[in-house]
Parts: structure tokens; C-alpha cells; sequence
């Protein structure tokens, strides 16, 4: 699709795989804020963009759009060592004069008062974008203020510091804010509280292998990215502060391990978790590694991974005709949205510009780019801490993620709300493909049926994770509960086994303590019709024989309606039941018939013979999983 802004022309001798260099990210940066500013106020301070208003109102969505656009043009100016040639700086300072006065009776444009997350919470997510701006441009535009602005703009961003955060990444926005007060003297008591009990929590949170949970529980998703990892790690890179750069930056580090392999041959990221309207976000851990040095990955390989995502939404209509970003994927997608989500709040988008922080002459853009890990060959990563087993195929780009780890459930909430979010609920997401919405047939989904209610997943207890050359595995158990009725059944437990080998994917499951009655069915991939998409379910042992297909009326991300394979067997309780599944592109589709010549099943476990002699053996009681290559 056509953008409706001018970009250099490719340059595929030094990106030989997206033809983007440090000139399209300016270009890209100039034009969103060209587009986005078309939207602005009198008085500069709200940038209010069509569409729907979110929650917290339009007054609250218009600072987003101030802060977040603010994000993007610092980037753009620091990077450029203060370089303004469209006098940005300018406007965003006569937008922070004017945001911060007094409200009086005719005023339309002073920011919302930061309050408790519960209360009035969205300008406390915004005042980080506000004081990490103000810190990257503090040379050039906080320092020619006028004192009264200075000290009105000090006063609402301390707001962050007296009042409650959600129990999450939100505490690293009272962080930000402290970082850049202190950086301009403006330190004390209150900002030290702020930052110390930020890097507490993050204790409490990190995991290990480069994961955080969002919080206390288990949510693993892009967070990690373009939060968790981004706010210390470029704090401690911009203060000079060697403990906590090295402290924080060993991890970013050790997320990148992982997190480099979960975008795809086109550049798509993962489309898991949830606020996935910040789309090349995404990359912003990528470039934060390569510009502070901790990562795996060669400056070649992160310039690929960064641009690929930046071009993937570009060339896949996520602008508007007039250059906006639309609330979506790639057009507008309202199932990709939450309750929180207004017209501005694609614009954290931004954060991926944090790659601008590196000059020109920075290996990142002068290195050759180099082949991203899903085009190196064919891989199986297991991640045993999120719980996640990431398993890529080289021949279609595709990316898959099995999720038995991360369900973002709180731990106060408990097991029995019988309502399942489409972002985190699911076995199984990837790059080509969405979850269905809610309402629709669930993919990638084992459902218990009991008395005609069928059961969601909520909370995941993951059973373990490994695997060796070539192969991988993951498992969990649930609890299913159930809306329209008594949540549990008592003594109902799934226990669920993915085994992922090469494109194919040996699904086991194991259900006890089912009524009788009770039926079981599990899905697949969701695909569109117009989709150059294979996805397949073929029965092994348990199943009804037949699988069939069923239509999810409004679609995914990547397509208007989807079509899922479902198998359907007796909740007997007497074996496990297993299945292959594959999602794959291309002309040539895998038969799955073929992958697996011999299935052995009893209580205990399921073996299975591959084409060519290899075999797998899930057992239970406690889970485990060989694999012999033949």
C-alpha cells in the first residue's frame, strides 16, 4: 500500500533485506509528526486525533497525543544532536506552557491532573513520554524556558510521584519522571522514593533469562519489551550510570536471546498480549540493545529486525490516507484494541524511534544488514521461564509461539472468572495469524463441554519446557471454568503438551475428572479464504475421526472472516488425546497424514513414530518428553 508521505529511495546494497536506512526512520519519524500535528490545538498542548474517544476521555486522549507524538520528535532531535530543521521543539513547548496553566473557566486545553491509576489514571502513563522527552531535548527546548513554565511543568509531573500506579509497569512512569527531574537538578526525597521503589518491584518481577512478569502473576508478552527492559535500561544509559546500565543491561541482553527469534521473515512481531496497536514498538528493545550495546545480536542483524518491523506496517495500510495511525493492526482492528485504547495511543509506536539515539556513524545503520534468526534456519526455542516454546520455520517466514507460561491473570482474582482473553488465553499464536474475537470460535483452544457451557482457560500453571537440536517442548495445566453457570467443576484438570518439530506440532492433552458426558474439543489456526495459509488438525488418538471446519465470522487481524479446524472426541478420561497440527504458507501443503506412521496411547502417555524412524514419548505423572532421532 501506497504512504502518504515521501521516503528516500531503497538502498538495497547496505539493507539487502528491507532497503530501509537511517534516512527512511527520520523520514518516517517526520512524517507521522507532520500528519499527527494537523490535529493539534490552539494553544499546542492536545493533539486531538479522529476517532473513538477511549475511557478516559477526550481531554485525557488528546494529552496522549501530545506526549506520545513528543516521544517520537525527541528521538528524531537528540538523535540528530538537536538538529529541528521543522521546528517541532517549538510547538511542544508552547504545547507545555500552555497544558500546565491553572485551568480557568474558559480553558480548553490545560492536561488532566495525574491521579491514582484507579481514579484518573491515563496522564500518569502519559507523563513519562512528557518527562523523557523533556530529558532527551532538555539542551535545547527545557532549558530556554521561562522559570514559571519549568516550575508548573515540575508540579503536574510530581503528580506521578504522590499518587498510586497500577500494580504493573506503570510503577516505572513515577520512575521516568524522577530520572528526568533529578537529571535537571530538581531531585530529592520524593524522586529518590519514586525510583527506589520502582527497581524494588522490578526485583520481585524479573523472572530470570530475560523475562518479566507484568506485575505479580504471570504475564509475559511485549511489555517486556518496550517497558520493562526499555525504561531502566535507557534511564541508566542517559545518567551514565555504569551499575545499573550493567545490572539492567545483562538482562536486556539475555531477553534478546529469545525475543530476536519472534518476529518473522516479513518482520512481523508476534501478535500476542495485549495493546498490540503499539506495532513496531515492538522493535524497541532491539534497537535499545544495539544502541547501548547489550545484546547477542550484530548491529547487521538488529538494523534487519527493526526496519523489517518498521516496514511491515507501512507497507500493510497501518496509516491512514492522511498519514495517522489507525487504532489496529493493520488497518483498524477493533478486536486488537482494549478498553483503554483512544486515537493517540498507536503513537507509542514511538519508542521504536529510540534506534535514532544512535548517530549516523553508529555501527547500527553502517553495518550490511544480516539475515534476521527465522532466515537462518529452521529453530525450536524453548524458554522455560516465560513458558514459551517459539518454533520457526525458514521456508515461509512464519513464527510461531506456544504459550503454556503467560495468562494475565492476577493473582487476587483467582481461577473461576469465566472470561478468557483472546491475547493470552490461546495455546498457540504467531506473525501470520490473530486470534479470533471474542464471540467467535476460540483457535488454538481446548474447550471441556459440560451441560452445553464450554470451558475457557484462565490460569496456566506451567509444567515445564525444553528440548534439543531441532526440536522442543512445552506444558501446562488449567483448570477450565465456565460462564453461565456453577465457574468449576470440581476435580476437572487439563493437562496440555506441545511438542513442536520442524513445521509440525504433536499436540497432547490430557483431561481428568470430567462428568459424565462431557465432550472435548480442541482447535487450530484461524486462516482467511484470501490467505495464502495452510492450517490443518489431523487426529492421532482420542478424536472423533473426522476433523471439521468452522467459521469465525469477524476474522482476525489479517482477515475479515477465518475458517478453524476443530476435533471433537468423549471427555472419557480413559487416554490422553492427541493430534499434529501445522500452520504453513506457501503452494505445497504439509501432509500431515504422512508426518507420523505409528501412535501408541494408554493413561500414562502417548508415543508417536515419525516419517523416517524418529519417535516422541509424552508420558504423565509428572510430565515428561523424549525424543529419539532415528
Amino acid at each position: 500500500m501506497s504512504i502518504p508521505f515521501d521516503l528516500p529511495a531503497e538502498d538495497r546494497v547496505s539493507s539487502p533485506y528491507t532497503g530501509y536506512t537511517r534516512a527512511h526512520w527520520e523520514a518516517v519519524a517526520d512524517g507521522l509528526l507532520t500528519a499527527a500535528w494537523r490535529w493539534s490545538t490552539p494553544g499546542d498542548a492536545l493533539l486531538d486525533l479522529p476517532g473513538r474517544p477511549s475511557r478516559s476521555g477526550v481531554r485525557s486522549d488528546g494529552l496522549e497525543g501530545y506526549a506520545r507524538t513528543f516521544l517520537a520528535a525527541a528521538f528524531r532531535v537528540a538523535g540528530a544532536g538537536g538538529d529541528d530543521p521543522h521546528g517541532r521543539l517549538e510547538r511542544y513547548a508552547r504545547g507545555l506552557a500552555a497544558g500546565t496553566r491553572t485551568p480557568g473557566r474558559d480553558d480548553t486545553e490545560s492536561w488532566p491532573l495525574i491521579l491514582d491509576h484507579d481514579v484518573q489514571g491515563q496522564p500518569m502513563v502519559e507523563s513519562a513520554s512528557v518527562a523523557l522527552g523533556l530529558r532527551l531535548t532538555a539542551p535545547w527546548l527545557w532549558e530556554n524556558l521561562d522559570e514559571d513554565v519549568r516550575d508548573r511543568a515540575e508540579q503536574w509531573l510530581r503528580g506521578a510521584l504522590r499518587h498510586t500506579p497500577a500494580p504493573n509497569n506503570w510503577y516505572l512512569f513515577p520512575y521516568t519522571v524522577a530520572g528526568f527531574l533529578e537529571s535537571v537538578g530538581r531531585g530529592d526525597a520524593e524522586t529518590a522514593a519514586a525510583r527506589e521503589r520502582a527497581l524494588e518491584l522490578m526485583e520481585g518481577w524479573y523472572l530470570g533469562e530475560g523475562w518479566y512478569s507484568d506485575g505479580d502473576g504471570r504475564a509475559f508478552d511485549h511489555y517486556n519489551g518496550w517497558a520493562l527492559h526499555l525504561y531502566p535500561v535507557l534511564d541508566a544509559h542517559l545518567a551514565g550510570d555504569d551499575e545499573l546500565g550493567a545490572r539492567y543491561g545483562a538482562r536486556l541482553r539475555a531477553h534478546l536471546e529469545g525475543f530476536a527469534s519472534t518476529f518473522g521473515a516479513d518482520g512481523a512481531p508476534l501478535h500476542f498480549g495485549r495493546s498490540l496497536t503499539y506495532r513496531f514498538a515492538a522493535s524497541a528493545a532491539v534497537g535499545l540493545g544495539a544502541l547501548t550495546g547489550h545484546t547477542p545480536l550484530t548491529p547487521g542483524a538488529s538494523r534487519r529486525l527493526a526496519s523489517g518491523g518498521l516496514r511491515h506496517f507501512l507497507d500493510r495500510g497501518a496509516l491512514t490516507g492522511d498519514g495517522l495511525l489507525s487504532p489496529g493492526w493493520y488497518g483498524p482492528h477493533e478486536a486488537t484494541l482494549q478498553s483503554y485504547s483512544g486515537p493517540a495511543s498507536p503513537y507509542w509506536a514511538s519508542k521504536a524511534f529510540v534506534s535514532l539515539l544512535a548517530p549516523a556513524d553508529h555501527p547500527l545503520w553502517t553495518e550490511v544488514e544480516r539475515a534476521a534468526p527465522v532466515e537462518e534456519a529452521d529453530r525450536v526455542l524453548a524458554l522455560p521461564v516465560p513458558g514459551l516454546l517459539v518454533q520457526s520455520t525458514r521456508g515461509d517466514g512464519i513464527v510461531r509461539l506456544h504459550n503454556h507460561g503467560s495468562d494475565h491473570v492476577r493473582p487476587h482474582e483467582g481461577e473461576a472468572a469465566a472470561e478468557e482473553d483472546p491475547h493470552y488465553g490461546r495455546q498457540a499464536y504467531s506473525t501470520r495469524t490473530g486470534p479470533t474475537a471474542p464471540g467467535n470460535v476460540a483457535d488454538n483452544h481446548l474447550s471441556v463441554e459440560v451441560d452445553g457451557r464450554r470451558s475457557v482457560r484462565r490460569r496456566i500453571h506451567p509444567l515445564g519446557a525444553g528440548g534439543g537440536a531441532g526440536w522442543g517442548w512445552a506444558a501446562s495445566w488449567h483448570r477450565p471454568v465456565f460462564a453461565g453457570g456453577p465457574p468449576m467443576v470440581p476435580g476437572l484438570r487439563v493437562e496440555s503438551v506441545t511438542v513442536a518439530r520442524g513445521p509440525y506440532e504433536l499436540r497432547v492433552h490430557r483431561v481428568t475428572g470430567a462428568p459424565a458426558g462431557a465432550r472435548v474439543t480442541h482447535t487450530g489456526w484461524a486462516t482467511g479464504p484470501e490467505e495464502d495459509l495452510v492450517s490443518a488438525l489431523h487426529p492421532l488418538h482420542g478424536w472423533d475421526p473426522a476433523p471439521e471446519t468452522v467459521r469465525a465470522p469477524q476474522g482476525t487481524a489479517w482477515t475479515r472472516w477465518a475458517r478453524v479446524p476443530r476435533l471433537t472426541g468423549a471427555a472419557d478420561g480413559a487416554s490422553p488425546y492427541a493430534c499434529l497440527a501445522v500452520l504453513t504458507a506457501g503452494p505445497n501443503p504439509v501432509p500431515l497424514a504422512e508426518a507420523v506412521t505409528e501412535t501408541t496411547a494408554d493413561a500414562g502417555g502417548v508415543e508417536v513414530v515419525w516419517a523416517g524412524g524418529a519417535r516422541t514419548r509424552v508420558a504423565f505423572d509428572p510430565v515428561r518428553v523424549t525424543h529419539v532421532e532415528d
